[in-house]
């Protein structure tokens, strides 16, 4: 293999190693997707019963405004695309678990490109190897 083959591998295995730096980042992202979306559906659940709850809203820098959440409330769901709608809770919740599904499809997708760019990163390095190995034998 000439030095010429040797620089384009050597290339080719650090723009591997760069998807696959991006690919455990973006996993990692929707990993924390479901994590939030999850996390959302609990304190949904937790809305509940006939009775009025008090919480706080932060409006930022550390400052909390008090609100009232009354029984049977609407949800405001963001949909996407800069779009909410208005939910009773209970749909509010359907919606977010077939998100939750979703997100877990785009998981697998991810951890199966992630396994799919391991394996040809692992070939090359082997393949580079070789060549080094096979460098040596000849300087010899």
């Amino acid at each position: 293999m000439s030095e010429e083959q040797a620089q384009a591998l050597m290339q080719q295995l650090q723009a591997l190693e760069g998807y696959l730096t991006d690919l455990v980042q973006r996993e990692e992202s929707v990993m924390r997707l479901v994590q939030e979306t999850v996390s959302a559906i609990e304190s949904m659940k937790a809305i509940g019963g006939d009775t009025a709850h008090e919480t706080l809203v932060p409006v930022g820098m550390g400052v909390y405004v008090k609100a009232k959440i009354e029984p049977n409330q609407k949800m405001i769901v963001n949909i996407g695309a800069g779009t909410s709608i208005e939910q009773d809770k209970d749909s509010a919740i359907v919606y977010m678990e077939s998100r939750i599904k979703e997100l877990e499809i785009v998981l697998q997708q991810l951890a199966a490109q992630r396994q799919e760019v391991s394996i040809r990163l692992e070939q090359g390095q082997q393949e580079m190897n070789k060549l080094i190995q096979s460098s040596r034998g000849s300087t010899q």
